[in-house]
């Protein structure tokens, strides 16, 4: 299983993630600020996260819903839909 630096990332989550590597889904950043990250999905689809990651508008990142992870460049972060 690759390394990967993890902020707030709980094993059952890298554990999820590792074992559906499709679910992973590449997205550009939309907007950024206040722990939230608003992501623009490539199949059309926007998800608004709850995270500590700070990427930039433009950024492309990755998302994998099912364990709630946002990727961004090697670096997982917790990830959720706001509550």
């Amino acid at each position: 299983m690759p390394q990967h630096a993890r902020v707030d990332v709980l094993p059952v989550q890298e554990v999820v993630a590792s074992a559906s590597p499709s679910a992973w889904r590449d997205g550009l950043v939309r907007e950024q600020g206040d722990a939230q990250v608003t992501v623009a999905l490539l199949d059309g689809e926007v998800a608004v996260l709850t995270t500590r990651a700070v990427p930039q508008p433009g950024e492309p990142v990755a998302v994998h819903p099912v364990a709630g992870l946002l990727a961004v460049g090697g670096v997982w972060y917790d990830a959720r839909p706001p509550v």
